[in-house]
């Protein structure tokens, strides 16, 4: 069995566990998680959310803008070599 074939066969059960274990820095059990366990998760937490098609929303490391998208806050901003944003590329954020 590949990796790959592993990963696409891993039980919702362990897919959350990992995810835990990756939040919290520890397992299920307490122990701490290596930085080796949590690089290895990671990558399994990744290929399982991708091959499941889990929402782009619900996928570990997603970083929700919402209203932030488009302003000085949003890291897609292009910056010219002075490191200055040039304001065309700005929405106006109304709150």
């Amino acid at each position: 069995m590949t990796y790959q074939e592993l990963i696409e066969r891993l039980d919702p059960e362990v897919y959350q566990n990992l995810k835990r274990a990756i939040e919290l820095g520890k397992w299920p059990d307490g122990r701490a998680i290596t930085p080796e366990q949590r690089e290895i998760s990671l990558e399994a937490v990744i290929y399982y959310e991708d091959r499941h098609n889990i929402p782009e929303d619900q996928r570990v490391g997603y970083l929700d803008r919402g209203e932030k998208a488009g302003t000085a806050c949003d890291p897609t901003v292009r910056r010219q070599q002075n490191n200055q944003a040039t304001p065309d590329q700005f929405t106006e954020v109304k709150v």
